[in-house]
């Protein structure tokens, strides 16, 4: 934060191609838990080891698809700051999170515009990996503050279209 507020990040600012800031992420069975328990997800897979073991085949507890989808919103999030807001993110799971693994986000921006109430729009690919090897990948789409004036937050109505263009 400066002294003026958040920092907000400009369409501007940004250009296809961009990388977004890597996020690096220990997890653990309280991580997998606590995600299930947030999104009321009470499958016996996301805490109970013998049951994702013996039930399931799996080597532990996994993420959930909740959990999933709110690391990759942090992630988008923490690169735009408070201003920006989501509009979609789609994702393809390709493989499971465990305890012990270190999931590790990398973002690229794949396209930029305005659309005709002039919002301003970012795309970026996703994708978190494990020991290098991709488990989910993600599509999210963006507003972002066009000028120091706008905050996507605060349209409404006619301004907000996000279904997009």
């Amino acid at each position: 934060m400066n002294q003026d507020g958040p920092r907000r990040l400009l369409l501007a600012q940004v250009s296809p191609g961009a990388e977004l800031p890597e996020l690096s992420y220990p997890v653990t069975a309280t991580t997998v838990v606590l995600g299930a328990m947030a999104s009321r997800d009470w499958r016996p897979m996301h805490h109970d080891k013998d049951f994702a073991r013996d039930r399931n085949g799996t080597s532990d507890i996994f993420l959930n698809t909740p959990s999933l989808a709110a690391w990759f919103e942090r992630f988008v999030t923490d690169w735009t700051g408070p201003y920006g807001r989501i509009r979609r993110v789609a994702f393809r799971m390709l493989g499971s999170i465990f305890p012990g693994d270190t999931m590790v986000f990398r973002g690229v921006v794949t396209a930029l515009g305005t659309d005709g109430t002039g919002c301003g729009w970012a795309d970026v690919d996703v994708s978190v990996s494990v020991d290098g090897e991709a488990k989910t990948t993600c599509r999210a789409s963006v507003a972002l503050p066009v000028d120091e004036s706008d905050n996507p937050w605060t349209r409404r109505g006619d301004r907000w279209q996000p279904q997009g263009p």
